[in-house]
């Protein structure tokens, strides 16, 4: 009797811990839709009191009025602010961003192409702050206090300090132009058409090596910091005297005890990083010239391309939104108990 009232509890309380998860995770759902609805209508308000018409370059003096009434409503800029914010609201809502006005075809189509290519940026330049922030990390802290631990734990702020855009240009001076090793811009050569499939390979491999050195530098810092001083800490625990003192080996200590305290507050650090990478690598984009959603959006505002900033802006909330929750989630199903204090 006692063992099935203590499995009635334990079911109990795995359903409590279950419910508690879900709530947590629905107020946070719900405040990232209000801050997602904030953005946006900070965006429109932007746009719409900044000077100048974007209409009035596909309008001509030779055009009638009535034409030229057809050409504002066609962008929707016609009425008042806020009948203008109450459609924007509503197409918003149906995931209808309109017609760019630049590429004269919807907005959804216009992301399709540019999206693609920074997932698969993001992923690959998030790959590599992870791995090269990991092993830094583990070389230095096995000998806390070391020679190699001083040089790197020193040499990671002025890394860190670096901005993108300085270290794109010097990448660039050094490798491309003094050297002639790496390609400049763009993803393919001009004659990739007569290469053969291996050949178009290595020359998309050249022309990313850049664009993902300059896009990871500045995390391969974050990651090494954050990552050091959580296993710095986690060391000087007194429960790891305690496993030495039972007899454990350090190389057990370090993988069964260490890293996993010491990585699981590193997943919020990675899921807001990877969240901004998602929302477009604009620096870095717009230097190497490449195709993704950071050159897409500063064109589109160069242009004035209301719907189009408004699409690009809305990915990349949805994005940013997505890659934190998810490392909630993360969090949450290594440790229940992180779950109550998300919001907190």
């Amino acid at each position: 009797m006692e063992y099935f009232n203590a499995v009635g509890i334990g079911q109990l309380n795995n359903i409590s811990m279950r419910k508690e998860i879900f709530k947590t995770f629905a107020k946070r759902g719900w405040t990232s839709l209000l801050v997602l609805f904030l953005l946006m209508t900070f965006l429109f308000l932007l746009l719409r009191i900044s000077p100048g018409d974007p209409s009035l370059k596909y309008i001509s003096p030779k055009l009638s009025p009535r034409l030229t009434e057809l050409v504002k409503k066609s962008f929707s800029l016609e009425g008042s602010m806020p009948a203008q914010y109450k459609t924007f609201i509503l197409n918003l809502a149906k995931g209808d961003f309109g017609i760019s006005y630049t590429y004269r075809i919807p907005v959804i189509r216009v992301i399709e192409r540019a999206l693609p290519f920074t997932i698969m940026f993001s992923l690959l330049s998030f790959f590599i702050q992870i791995v090269s922030g990991f092993l830094l990390s583990m070389f230095a802290v096995k000998k806390i206090n070391g020679t190699a631990d001083k040089i790197i734990s020193k040499t990671s702020l002025p890394v860190y300090a670096v901005p993108s855009f300085a270290a794109g240009v010097f990448l660039i001076y050094i490798f491309s132009e003094k050297l002639n090793i790496f390609p400049s811009s763009g993803l393919t050569s001009f004659d990739t058409e007569s290469y053969s499939f291996i050949q178009k390979l290595i020359d998309y491999a050249q022309h990313l090596v850049l664009p993902v050195i300059t896009l990871s530098f500045n995390g391969v810092a974050v990651f090494y910091k954050y990552l050091h001083d959580n296993l710095e800490d986690v060391y000087n625990k007194p429960f790891v005297e305690n496993l030495r003192a039972n007899g454990f080996t350090e190389k057990e200590i370090l993988r069964k005890h260490i890293i996993p305290n010491a990585v699981n507050p590193l997943i919020s650090v990675a899921g807001v990083e990877l969240g901004l990478l998602f929302g477009g690598a604009l620096i870095t984009e717009v230097i190497f010239s490449l195709p993704g959603m950071g050159r897409l959006t500063v064109d589109a505002i160069l242009s004035r391309d209301y719907p189009l900033v408004i699409g690009c802006t809305f990915v990349a909330g949805i994005l940013v939104i997505l890659t934190n929750l998810c490392a909630d989630i993360i969090k949450a199903m290594l440790d229940k108990r992180i779950a109550k204090g998300i919001l907190n």
